[in-house]
């Protein structure tokens, strides 16, 4: 059985895949923060990136496959990366990064595919870059990358915030101007248990199938949420439309593992979320 180590699996991605993969492999995990049940758990280990640690917990783990969620200073984060990228060539292990829409956020004029060149402007951007630097340098089929979208689903940040925004008539920040393409946790846990199962290498855009309009998908959430709306704040970084949207092309999973969105929006506002909310108001 595959022994599975999720870094960073305390966090809203990472428990995502954590719950997805425990009945299938020997499933471990790491947490940052002190709070909630993690400490109590036997298969969870308290790392902070920015303090080490990570070689004591891959010598008792060792897992023959490692999934990085991390988060944290960037500087630490790319330390510990290249401490993997060792463990792997000498272990014949498997890393999979999940990286992120930004390596591309220095573009803009259209959706970014698999097989287009990272550009970023951003210092995340940068740094997702340079991460996916450190595990290109396993062979092909020790690693794989794996960038997300926008990530939403009924216990993302993003969608706490419009709740919140809708409840108490605040204003939640749009761009008007952006396309985005999007997924939720669920899905992307969906679709890495799928990528280990088969033993899939390479380069995966973990995103819906379609784009949107940043603001118009804020609005078709609200909407489903509450007959209220909150104060939506139109934001505009230039004149133009832009692009900061991954699709998959060359590297397709099979249909079923797929989303679009519409069903980001429907994950997103689940009929028990929308009671509860309602309920509040």
């Amino acid at each position: 059985m595959n022994r599975i180590l999720v870094l960073g699996a305390s966090g809203f991605i990472g428990y995502a895949l954590y719950k997805e993969l425990l009945s299938y492999y020997d499933v471990y995990g790491t947490y940052a923060t002190q709070e909630g049940n993690f400490k109590d758990n036997q298969v969870f280990y308290h790392y902070e990136v920015e303090k080490g640690g990570l070689d004591a917990i891959l010598a008792e783990v060792q897992p023959n496959i490692i999934i990085s969620s991390l988060r944290g200073d960037f500087g630490a984060q790319l330390k510990a990366h290249q401490l993997l990228v060792s463990y792997c060539f000498a272990t014949h292990s498997r890393l999979l990064l999940l990286s992120s829409v930004n390596v591309f956020d220095g573009l803009g004029t259209y959706p970014s595919y698999e097989n287009d060149t990272p550009k970023a402007e951003s210092k995340y951007g940068l740094f997702k870059i340079a991460l996916e630097k450190i595990v290109e340098e396993l062979p092909q089929e020790q690693h794989a990358l794996l960038r997300l979208p926008l990530v939403l689903g009924v216990n993302a940040t993003r969608i706490f915030q419009l709740k919140q925004a809708i409840k108490h008539s605040a204003s939640f920040e749009v761009y008007p101007n952006l396309i985005v393409s999007a997924t939720t946790a669920d899905k992307v846990a969906q679709q890495v248990h799928y990528i280990i199962n088969k033993g899939l290498s390479g380069i995966f855009h973990l995103a819906s199938t379609d784009v949107i309009h940043h603001e118009d998908l804020f609005h078709e959430i609200a909407e489903k949420l509450s007959d209220k709306k909150p104060i939506f704040k139109s934001v505009f970084k230039s004149n133009d439309e832009r692009y900061l949207a991954l699709l998959p092309k060359h590297n397709k999973l099979p249909k079923n593992y797929q989303i679009q969105i519409s069903e980001v929006i429907e994950d997103s506002t689940l009929r028990d979320e929308i009671d509860t909310l309602k309920a509040s108001l």
